[in-house]
């Protein structure tokens, strides 16, 4: 497949409302580049240096099952240098810099113990880019791998030939995928829960949603009381809130 001009690509991504399909065209510009291993990361729901509910992130990887279990599941990337920057910093950095401070003796039990885990899975050398974000409860970020084989002065030569383009496309790939509902097996929301929220998000009592459903009250509670237990919260202002925050309800398109 013909790798898109930049120009076309940020097109495309922003022409696109849906998550994989943004995320297959960003990997398949990066891969002839040097970075065909991939990680990205979305929370709304940050606090302090917590990216809160794991099961509130959204998370992308162009990795292998086996490093994604590594990375993910395991919470392997809270341990890493990288996270702690990624938290901290917004903008760009090589990763020379950990194997700097390692050599230093400055990083943590904790960041050597995930560091010996990427020699082991093939991750040398890298680039991370921190979004900036309008609100201090998101943080967005995207770690790019170099190939194998590829050190620190390969990754500065390609940044200095690519890194605008590079840095152009992440940027709209993140923005475009943080204006998108935020998609999860356990916070998925029926069709009548989500039109149940928007009501009482416009402000409707429970008899005037009911109305307007077409149901009775006793059915607006049970879907608002299921909306709760998908979305994890204890009551419906919570509820309403956190759908917002993920992007779930009043919303067009991306869900189904």
């Amino acid at each position: 497949m013909k790798t898109p001009a930049p120009l076309k690509l940020l097109n495309a991504i922003a022409l696109s409302n849906k998550t994989e399909e943004i995320w297959a065209m960003v990997g398949a510009y990066m891969a002839p580049l040097g970075f065909s291993r991939l990680n990205y990361g979305l929370t709304r729901f940050r606090f302090e240096n917590s990216i809160g509910d794991p099961e509130d992130a959204l998370y992308l990887s162009t990795q292998s099952t086996e490093y994604m279990t590594e990375f993910f599941t395991k919470g392997h990337f809270a341990r890493t240098p990288v996270f702690r920057w990624v938290m901290t910093h917004t903008g760009t950095c090589n990763w020379r810099w950990i194997e700097e401070a390692r050599a230093a003796g400055t990083l943590s039990p904790a960041e050597l113990e995930a560091l010996e885990v990427n020699d082991r899975l093939g991750v040398k050398a890298g680039i991370a880019i921190s979004f900036p974000e309008t609100s201090n409860r998101i943080k967005g970020a995207i770690g790019m791998i170099a190939d194998k084989g590829l050190g620190h002065d390969d990754v500065d030569a390609i940044w200095a030939d690519q890194g605008d383009a590079i840095s152009a496309v992440a940027h709209m790939m993140h923005l475009k995928i943080a204006s998108l509902p935020m998609r999860s097996p356990k916070r998925a929301l029926t069709n009548r829960q989500r039109e149940a929220l928007e009501w009482v998000a416009d402000g409707k009592t429970m008899q005037d949603t009911a109305i307007l459903m077409g149901v009775s009250a006793a059915m607006v509670e049970k879907h608002l009381r299921l909306a709760r237990e998908a979305l994890d919260v204890e009551t419906t202002t919570q509820a309403v809130a956190k759908a917002t925050l993920l992007n779930v309800i009043f919303t067009r398109g991306g869900l189904d």
